[in-house]
């Protein structure tokens, strides 16, 4: 039997699968240092491209303690990267021209298919902010800092 007290500390399903969304996007972001880095309408390579990963990974990093720990601070935080992650993937699919890509890739891509993943992905993010910010109520811990 679980007492009314037990429950009220317990964190939300919403907020732990949160957490695990943002667990894997640290772990997507750090295992793609090395390669090429689309951002804001350029493909960054080489040293360039490893330090924006590490940025990147290390935003995750903190988003992702960030929900663990309920912060308020880091509900704002998610609405802002999500918002820069959705301009990022709008930029890059107006400005980075598909010979661009191609010669990154190494290979042949289908105009349509990089348009409806890049816009089936951004609108995935859309949906992941809207969640987020219904479920303010969740971030109840008012601290500034992680630790």
């Amino acid at each position: 039997m679980i007492d009314a007290d037990e429950n009220e500390f317990r964190r939300p399903l919403g907020l732990n699968l949160l957490a695990g969304l943002y667990l894997f996007f640290f772990l997507v972001s750090s295992s793609t240092f090395g390669n090429p880095f689309p951002f804001f309408g350029h493909i960054y390579e080489g040293t360039p491209a490893k330090t924006l990963v590490v940025i990147d990974s290390l935003i995750c990093l903190y988003l992702f303690l960030g929900i663990m720990k309920r912060q308020l601070l880091t509900w704002y935080l998610l609405l802002g990267y999500n918002l820069f992650e959705i301009l990022n993937t709008v930029v890059n699919l107006s400005f980075v021209p598909r010979s661009e890509l191609e010669r990154v890739l190494g290979g042949r891509i289908a105009q349509e298919t990089l348009v409806v993943n890049n816009i089936a992905a951004a609108l995935a993010i859309l949906l992941l902010s809207q969640f987020i910010y219904r479920h303010k109520h969740y971030f109840t811990n008012r601290q500034k800092y992680l630790f």
